[in-house]
């Protein structure tokens, strides 16, 4: 049961003014209402660890209630690190207490969109892995997925999978995008690698798998285009195992299971697929990559979603229409702030989500000059651990229960 702090009692009552967009229905949810004043009451917030600090507050909007949760995390403290929590490998998943319990972490909100389903190429399952570029402890796990195979609302204007939030080796926080760069040195000449343990690769390209994905199969990697998610599987394929720097074995189908220490499987689709086939067993092939940011200072950790706000205000083109749980994660003056909010997914009593829109009217009123949208609905789930082993879930998962999710951002506090 989730718990309260102390007596509810408003130290702090903000009045918060803005037109929520008219709109007919959209299929996945229901329309928001006409403009109407929207009050947000923040109650007393408490320290869950050093630098870091858990509140409710409620917010009424002319469709019903918003309760939500948020964790304000000061990254100015030296005590306070934030990480990327994930399962151990890129393709599963797992709720976010037990990703929070498995690391020791104080706090955390569910992280990125993922492959959650597979309906459209019967027989090919379901990665559970995440749309967008991944960063741990500064270790690059993975490479965003072609805009068009990815799950989530439709991207405002400009945005891409690319799109990330994280969090400097300056420790500062900050939006940024990651591209990944890439080549396969072969004895006929360099490939372009397209992929980097993902679950779905631009048509022609060539991705690559090592042990971090996992033993998740491949055969996803195939499936779908850069613009259409449901395109039949690609009729042309070939996989590569390249272990200790020489082919080691050809397959023309992508595989499933782990990938060996020392080994990387490279895949390859329509064109991509025809340049591995030319290889042949025990030619040396050397494999490089690396993820590529906007920000001289590389990223330590970083997760995918879509920007919401930037430089204090909502970007243009957010749907204003489509009401759901939603997730997000803001960024403070000067990067030295980071707040994660959850809303509740309880249901009845009046209570409702909010649009895309109102999402980023409500992060730059709790103080982000810039914000990501997280994935939401039964997803959207925010924990805070005690330091003693006992984890709770602070807000109501809409599903009833956690939802596995493939990461997660997740906060530290050594003090």
């Amino acid at each position: 049961m989730k718990q309260r702090f102390g007596r509810v009692r408003a130290v702090l009552t903000v009045l918060v003014v803005w037109g929520v967009l008219a709109g007919g229905g959209l299929a996945g949810g229901p329309a928001a209402t006409a403009a109407a004043t929207t009050t947000v009451r923040r109650f007393d917030a408490v320290a869950v660890a050093p630098g870091v600090e858990y509140g409710e507050f409620r917010m009424t909007v002319p469709r019903g209630i918003v309760h939500g949760h948020l964790l304000t995390v000061d990254l100015a403290d030296p005590r306070v690190t934030v990480d990327l929590l994930y399962p151990g490998v890129v393709g599963a998943r797992a709720p976010v207490s037990q990703l929070v319990a498995a690391r020791g972490a104080v706090a955390a909100v569910n992280g990125d969109f993922f492959h959650i389903t597979e309906t459209q190429h019967p027989g090919v399952e379901a990665t559970g892995a995440p749309v967008g570029p991944a960063v741990t402890s500064g270790r690059q796990l993975k490479a965003a997925v072609p805009d068009g195979q990815r799950f989530g609302p439709v991207l405002p204007p400009g945005a891409t999978t690319e799109d990330v939030i994280g969090v400097g080796y300056d420790r500062r926080a900050r939006l940024d995008r990651l591209t990944l760069r890439g080549a396969v040195l072969t004895p006929g000449g360099v490939l372009p690698l397209r992929g980097l343990n993902q679950y779905a690769l631009p048509v022609d390209g060539i991705g690559a798998y090592t042990a971090q994905w996992g033993p998740a199969s491949r055969v996803r990697a195939t499936c779908g285009t850069d613009i259409d998610r449901t395109a039949p599987c690609s009729a042309e394929t070939a996989e590569v195992t390249v272990r200790y720097g020489r082919v080691w074995a050809l397959d023309a189908r992508p595989g499933t299971g782990g990938v060996a220490a020392g080994s990387v499987v490279l895949v390859g689709r329509e064109a991509g697929a025809r340049q591995l086939r030319a290889l042949r067993i025990g030619e040396p092939v050397t494999v490089g990559y690396r993820l590529v940011g906007r920000h001289p200072v590389p990223l330590r950790f970083a997760v995918g979603g879509f920007p919401i706000v930037r430089d204090a205000e909502p970007v243009a083109g957010l749907d204003a229409v489509t009401v759901a749980v939603r997730t997000s994660a803001g960024i403070g003056p000067g990067g030295r702030l980071l707040y994660l909010m959850a809303l509740d997914g309880a249901p009845g009593q009046g209570q409702t989500g909010l649009t895309v829109r109102e999402l980023a009217e409500l992060m730059e009123r709790l103080g982000a000059r810039d914000a990501m949208n997280l994935d939401g609905g039964g997803s959207s789930t925010l924990v805070t651990a005690d330091g003693v082993g006992q984890v709770v879930v602070r807000n109501h998962p809409s599903g009833g229960a956690e939802r596995p999710v493939p990461n997660a951002v997740g906060v530290f506090s050594f003090g």
